[in-house]
């Protein structure tokens, strides 16, 4: 890798971590720069997972506040996403990519639909709801819904955060802020896991993760410092945004 290699991958890295903190979706700058440096497929999806971990936990820390009181529910969809994020890693070191790969614009368009429809499913949800407990936790619909977000996260991850977005959206009874702030969480931990298992398992270019490493650290915090000013309709209109910039990239590419 020369310098130049190195500052096209650290500035990459910087700006998935940014974005994966708002929304998610960071996968698609830093796999393809991967790929165009000439890394194999395999190699550079792993790697980029390994390398954007950092970047996760850089985030969440930088949503602390908002993440106040959401102990139980992180616990409860936590396991969903320890559970998800192994077997979509798995899936990645046993099954043809082109399985998997063959669905991803469909979900992806499917969480902006979710995430633009949000607002008036939850009040329709809540309206039939009236007098029942609040959702803090999520039912074990939501619980199922993370765990199949998880499996896809950990498999490839590219706006595995949309998803989540949506399904927390549509779950739980909470501001946009916090629930942007449980998905980085989940997020990070389905990172972390398949991180592990490709670490273990897979060829991994430990010097191109560092790198990116380090990129999504810095770029964590700028995430979470731009993301937290955001209004609720600013941040449903980025997801909706880097969403479609997501399924135009796979038609593109496919």
């Amino acid at each position: 890798m020369t310098w130049l290699e190195g500052l096209a991958v650290f500035l990459a890295g910087t700006a998935a971590g940014t974005i994966n903190t708002v929304v998610g979706s960071g996968s698609l700058v830093t796999f393809p720069t991967l790929l165009a440096l000439g890394y194999s497929p395999v190699v550079a999806n792993v790697s980029n997972t390994v390398g954007l971990v950092p970047g996760s936990i850089s985030g969440a820390v930088g949503y602390r506040r908002e993440l106040v009181g959401q102990r139980a529910r992180l616990l409860r969809l936590g396991v969903a996403a320890v559970i998800g994020g192994a077997a979509g890693g798995v899936l990645l070191l046993v099954l043809d990519p082109a399985v998997f790969e063959a669905v991803v614009p469909a979900l992806i368009l499917l969480g902006c639909l979710l995430v633009v429809a949000q607002p008036r499913l939850s009040a329709w949800v809540n309206a039939r709801r009236e007098g029942s407990a609040p959702r803090q936790r999520g039912s074990w619909l939501v619980w199922l819904a993370v765990l199949g977000t998880a499996v896809y996260g950990g498999y490839f991850g590219a706006a595995q955060g949309v998803l989540f977005m949506a399904v927390l959206g549509l779950g739980l009874d909470d501001t946009l802020q916090r629930t942007n702030a449980t998905k980085n969480v989940l997020a990070g931990v389905v990172n972390a896991v398949a991180a592990l298992l490709f670490a273990v398992l897979a060829e991994v270019d430990w010097l191109a993760a560092g790198v990116l490493a380090a990129g999504a650290t810095i770029g964590g915090q700028l995430g979470a410092t731009v993301g937290r000013r955001l209004p609720d309709w600013a941040l449903r209109g980025f997801v909706v945004v880097v969403g479609v910039a997501a399924v135009v990239q796979f038609t593109l590419n496919g």
